[in-house]
Order: structure tokens, then C-alpha cells, then sequence
């Protein structure tokens, strides 16, 4: 069994349950290694003509010196399985351990990207814009207070979807 190229357009998901309920991992890989975290805030649609993923980074991150060093990562989804290691993936940090392999999950690669053998839905994804969230610009003084009270501020990429797999 392996991945099928598929096109996006005939995936009937719901992106908010996928991302927000299920959550997904964000990889990507830096001179020759692989590095993973588990994102529950995010988006899909249209932008300039293109099928687009949305994604937020904090600066603390050890993924995000992996997304910043390339111009693709992954997007690996489960359907609601393997949470508690979606859980643990997002919990610790990659910089203190081979947490993959802990998780007890096998990289395999799509378009020479990185994903998981345990995902059933592969997004690859191609950088088209980034931008750090500025404080100065939320309407609601909440948003901050709630969300960012040691002003870690996300950093938000849009990007292109190159190519969308699914498990056979």
C-alpha cells in the first residue's frame, strides 16, 4: 500500500474538523533531517488562482527553523486516528529527542517530501507568502490577552497545495 496523487477538488472533507478536531502534522526537513509538530489552527481555500494552506508557526518552534529553511513542507493528515500521538508530536520538541520514532510512526516521502506511512490524507505544500501576526492590527484586545500573554505572535504561511495523496 502507498500514496495515490489525487486531486484536491475531490476530497470531500471538512476542513474545520480535519484540522481543528482530527489536527494534522506540519513537516518539513532540513539537511537530511525530519522534523514534525502537530497544528490544530489553519485553513484551506482559494487565493491568487491557487488551492491554498494556511498555517501558524510560533517562533519557539523547532519545526519552523525546518519550514524556514525550505520552500515546502507537508501536511499529513489521520482522520481522527493516532491522537494521543498527535498529542505527544505536539508536545515535545524535536531539538530533545527522535520524538518520530517514540510517536512509532515511519517517514516515507511524497515528492520528495516527507509525511508518514500512518497518514491517510498528504498534503504537499509550496511557500507563497509569510508574515508574522501583528498585535497592533487584532480588532479585539482579547485575542491578545488570550491567545498571546508571552507575545510569542504566530507566524502565518500561506502556501500553495502542489499535490494532494491518498492512502491506497
Amino acid at each position: 500500500m502507498g500514496f495515490v496523487k489525487t486531486d484536491i477538488k475531490t476530497i470531500e472533507k471538512n476542513v474545520f474538523r480535519m484540522i481543528g478536531d482530527e489536527w494534522a502534522l506540519v513537516t518539513a526537513k532540513k539537511d537530511g533531517q525530519v522534523n514534525t509538530m502537530t497544528v490544530s489552527w489553519g485553513g484551506m481555500g482559494v487565493l491568487w488562482g491557487k488551492e491554498v494552506a494556511t498555517i501558524y508557526i510560533r517562533p519557539q518552534r523547532y519545526t519552523k527553523e525546518f519550514i524556514d529553511a525550505g520552500e515546502m513542507f507537508t501536511m499529513s493528515f489521520f482522520g481522527g486516528a493516532y491522537k494521543k500521538e498527535l498529542g505527544y508530536l505536539g508536545k515535545v520538541s524535536g531539538r530533545d529527542e527522535d520524538k518520530i520514532k517514540t510517536a512509532g510512526f515511519e517517514v516515507e516521502m511524497v515528492e520528495d517530501q516527507p509525511t508518514f506511512a500512518q497518514s491517510s490524507l498528504v498534503l504537499v505544500c509550496r511557500k507563497l507568502y509569510e508574515d508574522k501576526i501583528k498585535p497592533e492590527l487584532f480588532k479585539e484586545s482579547w485575542i491578545d490577552e488570550k491567545w498571546y500573554p508571552d507575545k510569542d505572535y504566530h507566524t502565518m504561511y500561506i502556501a500553495e497545495i502542489v499535490g494532494a495523496y491518498v492512502r491506497e
